[in-house]
């Protein structure tokens, strides 16, 4: 009969070995639950700020907009000033001259 209880012996060491195997796996599946929970917090995470730079960047684009359609009309104003002025300069000129312009 030792055959049998060496036999019994060694199939619950290999249930005991897989028992602990099982264990293994299990808290490594936790862990791996664990990993994606945190990896999917993180993505929602960038997700927002994403989102929030990216209005952020349409509302600067729109300010720039703004600013080069102001820049483009006062350097409409200053070449119409200039314009102005050259023609004043001209008069007195003419003017100090004895001409009329």
């Amino acid at each position: 009969m030792t055959n049998g209880s060496e036999r019994l012996e060694r199939i619950e060491r290999i249930l005991e070995h897989v028992a602990k195997s099982q264990e293994q796996v299990a808290k490594s599946q936790e862990q791996t639950a664990k990993s994606q929970e945190q990896t999917a917090h993180s993505l929602q995470e960038m997700a927002a700020r994403q989102q929030y730079h990216d209005e952020a960047f349409e509302r600067h684009d729109a300010e720039m907009k703004l600013i080069r359609e102001a820049i483009a009309a006062d350097a409409e104003n200053i070449r119409a000033l200039v314009r102005i002025a050259e023609l004043h300069h001209r008069r007195l000129e003419g003017l100090e001259g004895g001409e009329v312009a």
